[in-house]
């Protein structure tokens, strides 16, 4: 476990009482390119949420004990393993995350990145069979992994939030919302920034425009941007 990752869990608030437990949360952001421009998918969390309702996200969620037993159709990449692993995760953990993702994303949107396993395979959980057909299974080798942020320690709710990123070429499915998220639509950074968002998603927003404009390889060592809020301060560092 990294310094970073100890601190997130035992960090006490300013009050001197103890902060909850950061539990572990995955977010993907969608992202097509029409014409000479880009756009991320997003959606507006329901009033009915007690964690930022009625405010603009991507498509995510907290990552379910089940996560780290589905079998994915194809792994993850090398590199992204490595940066998550670099974090603080196992290779379970991380593959966990990523799974948690890609089922968040298909819950709340209708859609999918899957690939066809070997041989078909027949869930327990009713999520992975309207997945698709039972040689479908998540395809954690389309997503890459650029930002990771602690809810500070002063909220009642804490999570601590992978940002994946995945090409919508890789989608498949129609965008159906299921009442997490409403208003789903795709926007430009610029139009996203202008939308009712937290200021963690704004940051994340920064970073995935770099991103987009650069489109960086598969490299194990490209530094991953950590948020954070200790003492009050935001902490900007890099894992």
């Amino acid at each position: 476990m990294t310094d970073n990752k100890k601190r997130a869990v035992a960090e006490d608030r300013t009050d001197g009482s103890r902060a909850p437990r950061p539990k572990d949360a995955a977010t993907l952001i969608l992202y097509r390119q029409g014409g000479n421009k880009t756009e991320i998918l997003m959606g507006e969390r329901s009033g009915r949420h007690s964690f930022m309702p009625n405010t603009y996200v991507f498509p995510g969620g907290r990552v379910d004990a089940a996560d780290s037993r589905v079998l994915a159709a194809k792994d993850l990449r090398e590199d992204v393993l490595t940066r998550l692993c670099r974090g603080g995760c196992s290779p379970a953990r991380a593959r966990a995350l990523a799974i948690a993702a890609i089922r968040e994303t298909f819950e709340e949107t209708g859609l999918r990145i899957a690939a066809q396993h070997p041989s078909p395979k027949k869930s327990r959980l009713q999520v992975w069979n309207d997945f698709g057909t039972a040689l479908d299974g998540p395809d954690l080798s389309k997503l890459d992994y650029i930002a990771r942020a602690v809810t500070p320690p002063a909220r009642k709710k804490r999570f601590n939030t992978r940002f994946f990123v995945a090409d919508a070429d890789h989608l498949e499915g129609e965008i159906k919302g299921s009442g997490e998220l409403l208003d789903l639509k795709w926007v430009t950074i610029d139009e996203a920034l202008e939308l009712n968002i937290p200021k963690i998603t704004e940051m994340v927003l920064g970073h995935a425009g770099n991103f987009l404009k650069s489109r960086p390889g598969a490299d194990a060592s490209r530094p991953v941007p950590m948020f954070q809020m200790r003492y009050g301060k935001r902490i900007f560092a890099e894992e």
